[in-house]
């Protein structure tokens, strides 16, 4: 009597979850990428505090530079990994569903965009308190928790939009060549009278975030950054799901 052949059981998410998280820095691009980023915080924080003082808000702005670009990109690397080194038939084989797989890889970036945030308010902490006792001024510590969360938040959307951009196009340098393009198109639009003013207003990301980094928006303000979002982030990031789910693995 034969007996039935039980299916192998799928992988539960927390594991692809962490296989996405080692995917993330194993790689020789990945770990120069945070060694740079790491490196460039701190010596962007320090040269800041040398020229602007004890000013924490300004310090870590000037850490969100290297963030904005680097963080994105390293998204970028990881949606597109599976397509760029010809991985996607292994990895879908073993994980046939693949919005699970895909979801575990745009968490790792989120996640690191968060843990990027955190380190550089801790290398702001010292620098703020060395650069006031060498000028002997007092240090400004007007940043509080709400600019905090919002300077964090500014960090994860940029994340997002690289996560999307690369997930709709599946392909690395077209995709890190349109996300580093986005802010010189937002500036050229806004060059192009009132009608080009208005849609910067509310379709450039990178100009609507900006009331959301000073921890201070209105609703107006708001309801742009819902927009820019939508347009950059929300729709390209559904429209990707949609191809990689559905493209042919070859």
């Amino acid at each position: 009597m034969m007996t039935g052949i039980t299916a192998p059981a799928r992988p539960p998410f927390h594991r692809l979850l962490r296989v996405e998280t080692r995917k993330l820095f194993d790689t020789r691009s990945a770990k120069i990428m945070t060694l740079v980023l790491a490196g460039l915080t701190v010596a962007l924080i320090a040269a800041r505090g040398v020229v602007a003082g004890p000013h924490p808000r300004t310090l870590t702005g000037t850490a969100g530079v290297g963030f904005g670009t680097l963080l994105p990109v390293l998204g970028i690397l990881t949606v597109t990994g599976e397509w760029s080194h010809r991985t996607a038939m292994t990895t879908f084989a073993l994980e046939p569903r693949r919005h699970r797989v895909l979801a575990a890889k745009c968490l790792p970036p989120l996640v690191t965009a968060v843990a990027a945030s955190l380190f550089a308010l801790l290398v702001t902490v010292p620098v703020t308190v060395i650069s006031a006792r060498v000028e002997r001024v007092p240090a400004d510590w007007n940043f509080g928790p709400l600019a905090v969360l919002g300077w964090t938040a500014t960090n994860v959307l940029l994340v997002a939009m690289g996560l999307a951009v690369g997930m709709l196009l599946l392909s690395a340098p077209a995709s890190i060549v349109v996300y580093l393009s986005a802010p010189a198109l937002g500036t050229f639009v806004g060059h192009l009278g009132a009608t080009g003013e208005l849609l910067v207003r509310w379709f450039d990301l990178n100009t609507t975030v900006g009331p959301l980094a000073q921890g201070d928006m209105s609703g107006t303000e708001a309801a742009r950054l819902a927009v820019s979002v939508t347009f950059w982030i929300v729709a390209p990031m559904t429209a990707g799901f949609v191809r990689a789910i559905r493209k042919e693995v070859n």
